[in-house]
Formats: structure tokens, sequence, C-alpha cells
């Protein structure tokens, strides 16, 4: 008989406090064999790791414990369907593999062993043993188009990027006897219940409809759907309409995925959700939201591995590209024909370049990772606006001149290429650099008040930051109201070579105090945030500083300062890990 084969718990690792070894290794599958000394040497380790247990803080037991219930889980390999996404303009394309099919087959048996003619309960049999894993947090940011608005529409490139203001999912899991699932979206006001063994379970397991984790999923499959109307039905349905379509849109998205990703044996959980990113704004609000549920919930069935700051480039990619595959599945739900790149800015975060010629195929989309993260104004001028009045102004004006719209058209994507060539050149953070993406900006805005598309509260605005002399200021999205960015300009402190001169810094600083003051005399809404950061991530267990965030704090904090305060990555950065290829 050969020692130590089979399952070995590699102990060093679960006495470690580093992240990495807490959060990513798991007991391996080294090879299978027969014998009773594979189980007995498992069982021993085990009993060594717990007994040392017994003299550590609370938050590295908790880590312990999760690596415990994990047992099953695994390092994935490929998703198992090609795609384009591109990345700095190389073209990614994952090839199928069996592993996860392999792994999740293996790691998915709970048969019982048979060692000397006496059964043995299997490794996940014992599950009723094993503690509850911890509350943990997802992130994701929202959405800014930077460049070349309403020309995309028309074939043109555009590029978006993420900007700081993102949500957050507290997911907290309860004891085996609940067996119910909880949407709890306290900024909208949706709390709603499910009873997980009452949900069609039976339809979205069905031969040819059952989906795995690898998976791409680009349409709903309506039978799906129409199974699970009489539960999206009941959410909040004594609220008025516009209210309760918003409410149903975030259950619908929320249940496709729970039913496609978990099982009747799911374990009971609240999802409780905060938002930092204004709604209904074109900020790509719904977006991020699936995509930390897509994230929480391929956690939760153990379809991702990380992150960690030691993931290969390639898995991490890979993790991502699985992740935002099914965050589409989510903006399905809610939109019915998205065009994908909200929930890929989401997910990935930096900025990407998307080209849409043929509306029968996908978008071309290349992720940009070396955008610089920059500072920015984004600037709510509270005047309600219409997308879809906008676009079709635009088409009508296209209809009436065709030669002289087509060239605006082209202006403002080679304002997007030029945009594109700065962001992946040398030195895209210089000051030379952003200079030059700040009067991009202003010549896109120029063009697309040409188009009709501006609003006497877009003019006002960019008015004011123009004599305030702080930064370049656009509309963003479709306009006629909505937001607008600003692009700061660097401080003098930032200046290359180091040199800071502090009667031009103190300057710049009273102007930008000016200017909020007057933004907000005259009912405008400031959020200070940048442009370009992380994308998805998360903070597994939910605890900063040493202090575990329960569903109370979180569910209290006050406002968007409160949640950012209690949960955001300005207040532990090291805590919150991001898929970082």
């Amino acid at each position: 008989m050969r020692k130590n084969s089979g399952w070995r718990l590699r102990s060093d690792h679960l006495r470690s406090s580093n992240y990495n070894a807490f959060f990513d290794k798991r007991l391996e599958f080294e090879e299978c064999c027969e014998g009773e000394n594979t189980v007995g040497a498992l069982e021993d380790t085990i009993g060594r790791v717990q007994a040392d247990l017994s003299g550590k803080s609370r938050l590295e037991s908790s880590r312990d414990q999760v690596i415990q219930t994990m047992n099953g889980a695994h390092n994935n390999g490929v998703n198992g369907v090609e795609g384009e996404t591109k990345v700095n303009g190389i073209a990614k394309s994952p090839r199928p593999s069996t592993k996860d099919q392999k792994m999740q087959t293996s790691f998915g048996s709970s048969a019982a062993s048979t060692t000397n003619g006496h059964s043995r309960p299997g490794i996940h049999s014992r599950k009723e043993s094993n503690p509850l894993a911890p509350p943990f947090i997802v992130s994701a940011p929202g959405k800014t188009i930077v460049y070349g608005e309403h020309a995309v529409v028309h074939g043109k490139a555009a590029m978006a990027a993420a900007i700081s203001l993102r949500s957050y999912l507290l997911c907290t899991t309860l004891s085996k006897s609940k067996r119910t699932v909880t949407m709890r979206f306290s900024d909208i006001g949706l709390d709603h219940t499910w009873s997980i063994p009452d949900l069609p379970w039976r339809a979205f397991q069905q031969p040819g409809r059952k989906k795995k984790y690898y998976d791409m999923v680009t349409t709903l499959d309506q039978e799906l759907v129409e199974a699970m109307q009489p539960h999206i039905a009941a959410v909040s349905a004594d609220l008025k309409l516009e209210r309760r379509k918003v409410h149903q849109g975030a259950a619908s998205a929320f249940l496709y995925l729970f039913l496609s990703l978990g099982s009747e044996s799911s374990q009971a959980c609240i999802y409780a959700m905060r938002s930092t990113i204004p709604i209904g704004a074109g900020l790509g609000s719904s977006a991020s939201v699936s995509v930390c549920i897509a994230t929480a919930l391929l956690l939760q069935c153990r379809a991702l591995s990380g992150p960690h700051p030691d993931q290969m480039d390639r898995e991490a990619e890979e993790q991502l590209e699985r992740i935002n595959r099914w965050a589409f599945v989510g903006e399905l739900a809610i939109h019915g024909n998205p065009s994908g790149v909200d929930n890929t800015v989401a997910t990935n975060g930096h900025a990407v370049l998307f080209q849409r010629k043929d509306y029968s195929k996908p978008p071309a989309v290349s992720i940009l990772r070396d955008f610089p993260e920059l500072p920015l104004l984004l600037i709510d001028t509270r005047q309600a606006k219409s997308t879809a009045a906008e676009v079709a102004k635009v088409g009508q004006l296209k209809a009436t001149h065709p030669a002289v719209t087509g060239h605006v058209f082209d202006a403002i994507d080679a304002i997007t290429r030029s945009a594109h060539d700065v962001v992946t050149g040398d030195e895209p953070d210089s000051l030379e650099s952003i200079t030059h993406l700040g009067e991009l900006m202003t010549v896109n805005h120029g063009l697309l008040t040409s188009l009709g598309v501006s609003h006497p509260r877009l003019e006002r605005l960019r008015y004011l930051v123009d004599q305030s002399g702080v930064g370049w200021t656009k509309l963003t999205g479709a306009g006629g109201g909505g937001c607008a960015i600003t692009l700061l300009k660097p401080s003098a402190s930032d200046t290359p070579g180091g040199r800071s001169n502090g009667d031009a810094a103190h300057h710049t600083g009273s102007a930008l105090q000016e200017l909020e003051r007057q933004l907000e005399e005259e009912g405008f809404e400031k959020f200070e945030t940048t442009l370009g950061g992380d994308g998805v991530g998360v903070l597994y267990p939910a605890v900063i500083d040493d202090e575990e965030i329960d569903q109370e704090m979180f569910l209290s904090a006050e406002g968007r300062e409160g949640v950012e305060e209690l949960v955001g990555g300005g207040r532990d950065r090291e805590a919150w890990k991001y898929w970082r290829p």
C-alpha cells in the first residue's frame, strides 16, 4: 500500500494565516486508491489541525473553517467555450477543456467507500458536521462611456471605463434547518424570500436545459422564464408599476442565475445588496448588480478559484470570463437585449473598446487593462432623459442629412481611436497623455452637441467647469440631460520630476471648492470618483480591520458615504482581493 496517497490535507497551509493559503488551498486529489490508510491519514491530519485551532484568534479560526467546508473545491480550468474577447488588442480564445467536467464529477460524488468489507461514509456525507461558511462580500464597479456615444449605435467604436462607484453584495449563509433564500436590496426597498424546495428545479434540471457553470448562455430559455413567472409575480406585487418593474427585474436576474447555478440542496442564504451607483443614470448599475450576483453564486458552487495575488494570468482571465458570461445572463433577464458592454466593464474593470457593426452578432470587445486610473467628477444634472428619444433624434438627423452626420460619426470614431492609442501607449498616465485625453473629451462633447443631444443643463455645467479651469467636461451616455463627466487636471504636485508648485496647487484646490459650491447652489449632484479602476472584487470573509461586517451593520449604513466607509476598499485596501491578469 502506498503511503500518503489519495486525499491529502496540507496542514501547513491550513495553519498559515496567509490569505493565499486560507482562500485558495483545497484538499487536493492526487490519485484514486483503495485502503483504509487513505481515509485514516486524512482523519488524523484533520484532528491535528483542529487541535491547532484552539489557540487561534476568532478570525483565524473562521478562515480555517472555510477551508474545511471547501474540501470539495477545486482549481478550475478553461471555460469550455471559445470567445472573441481581446486583452490590450490581443485575441484570447479559451479552448474547450474536459478538466472542469471531470473535476465536477469527481468532487460531486458522495458515495460511501468500502474498507476491509466495512462501509465508510464518503467525505461529502459529513456535511452536516461542517461549520457554516462565514459571510462574504462581492463588489463590482459601475461604468461610464468616455468616448463614442451615439456614433457607436451606427457602427463606430466607443470606449467605456469603470468608475469607483460600486455595488456591494453581502452573502450570509443560514443554518441547515432554514430552507429559504432571500434578496434584500434596501436601496430600492426590495426584500423578498423564496422557499428553496418550492422553486421550479424540475424545469431547470431537464436534460438539455440544465446548464453547467462553464457553459456559454447567450439567450434566455423562454420555457424556464415562464416556469419562474409565478415566483417573480409575487415580488413587490403591491407596489406601483414602475417600482414593481425594477424589483421584478432584479428578482428575475437573481432567480434565473440561482436556479441555473444552484440546486435544490443549495444552502439557505441572505443576499443583501447596497449600491453607491445612481440608478437609471446610464452608469451600469444593473450590470454591476448582475456581476455581484453571478460571482457570489459561482463562488458558492465552487466554480471559481481565487482571487489571490499568486494566481496565473491565464487562470485569472478564465475566471473573469466565466463571471462575465453569467453576468450577461443576468442582464438578459433585466434588459432583454443588452450589448454586453456594461457587464464586461463591471467584471474586468479598467476600460474596454467596443464596436458593433452587425447587430445580428455580438460586439467586438477589447479589454484595456493598462487604462490609467484617473480622478473624475461625475455630475448628475438631475434632468430626466429618455435614451430611446435621443437615439431616435440622431437617427432622424442621419436620415435627413446622411452625409453630414456620417462625417460627424467618423470624427467621433477618430477621437475614440486617438484615445485608444494614448491609453495603450508607453506612458498613458503622463501629464501629456492626460491632457490629450481631456482635450479629446472637449471635442467629443462639441460633436455630440452638433447632433442635438445636449441640454441647457449640460451646457451650463460645462460652462461652470470651463470657467473654473479644473478640467475637461463632456456629457456621458445618451445626453438630453442625465450625467456629465469631468476629467480633472493633474495638480502641480503631480508634475514630472516630483517638484510641487504650492501656489498653483492651492489655486487648483480653491477653484475646485468654488466649483463644488456653485454646483450645489444650482442643484447639480456631484460624485468624486476615479476612472479606470479594478473590476469585480471579493472580501472573504467579510472582515475589515478585524471587524466582521454583519447584516445589521451593512444594511444600516447611511447613504453612499456610509456604505463606502463601512466596506469600501479605502478602509482596508489589502482586505479586498481582485482578479488581476
